[in-house]
């Protein structure tokens, strides 16, 4: 099976209210995939649609090449995590993974390799009902793991985790995809995401707004601004005027410059005998690019027609 997750125009209406409006975007293997928009940007239809828990209005998604309906055992095709609090607080963590495991045909080995995988041996035996948040979105991830699948499809998993938690998550997340797996991961938790996808798609009201690498996304917030740290400031902004940069005073000691590369800066002030300390390019955070790419994509509110 291709390790693929295809959402095609998809379209859905919730009466008044267009949560998807030609949705439309490929998550592909060997790489983890940022999912990322405002609240009420489409994030969560659009996954239950996938999962074939709602379904489209027009349009198709698929898993694989093939409707998550028509996969006869599921848990191999594609694995989720929408819900961490989605369990039976009775049982215990081992039982909650053996019940989903039978359904499928999957033998008990299997739970006890994704138990430890997850990093949940010492509480296997223990009420899911008394897991914290973070144990919970571990408990949910061994779930979504049990049928190995080639996909996986993961709803804010850095929720709950303490900071050893988050850095494991982050590892994990990168080790999958370097198997080779397509990994769609929703958050809005960007410092993570930063770390952690190589590509993103960006949605807001029901449609995709970006579809690119983390690192172009970032390059292209960055632009071409050089801050500059000098003691001989009016001298420096006289000397870069005069090749046509844009110059804006930071502080005291400091100045933003566009319209010249760094390399010509240093070159400029080393020939005419400027001092200064620091010239380094601007590099935009991924939560920055994605506050200025989102500004306008608003939460919903019903609409007509």
């Amino acid at each position: 099976m291709q390790a693929t997750i295809e959402v095609d125009a998809v379209r859905k209406r919730f009466g008044r209210t267009l949560a998807l409006d030609g949705m439309a975007f490929t998550v592909t293997p060997g790489q983890v995939t940022g999912f990322v928009g405002p609240n009420g940007a489409g994030k969560s239809t659009t996954m239950r649609v996938i999962l074939g828990l709602d379904a489209p209005d027009a349009g198709r998604a698929l898993v694989g090449g093939r409707p998550y309906r028509s996969l006869k055992t599921p848990l191999s095709h594609v694995g989720a995590l929408l819900d961490a609090a989605a369990l039976q607080p009775s049982r215990t963590a081992r039982n909650h993974l053996l019940w989903l495991a039978h359904s499928q045909g999957i033998g008990a080995s299997r739970v006890d390799e994704v138990i430890e995988l997850v990093g949940l041996g010492t509480a296997a035996r223990r009420r899911a009902g008394g897991f914290s948040l973070g144990m919970r979105q571990r408990l949910g991830i061994a779930v979504a793991l049990l049928g190995d699948p080639p996909v996986l499809m993961l709803d804010e998993p850095f929720n709950g985790l303490d900071p050893d938690g988050i850095l494991w998550m982050r590892g994990f997340l990168r080790s999958l995809a370097t198997e080779g797996r397509a990994v769609l991961v929703s958050s809005h938790l960007m410092s993570e995401l930063e770390g952690t996808a190589g590509h993103l798609v960006v949605v807001g009201r029901g449609r995709v707004i970006a579809d690119t690498s983390v690192a172009e996304l970032i390059a292209a917030a960055s632009g071409d601004r050089v801050t500059l740290r000098t003691t001989a400031r009016v001298e420096a902004m006289e000397a870069l005027a005069r090749v046509g940069a844009v110059v804006t005073v930071t502080d005291r000691e400091s100045i933003t410059v566009s319209g010249v590369p760094s390399e010509e800066i240093v070159k400029l002030l080393g020939e005419q005998g400027v001092p200064f300390s620091e010239v380094s390019a601007h590099r935009a955070t991924l939560e920055a690019a994605y506050m200025d790419l989102t500004r306008d994509a608003v939460e919903f509110h019903g609409v007509t027609g």
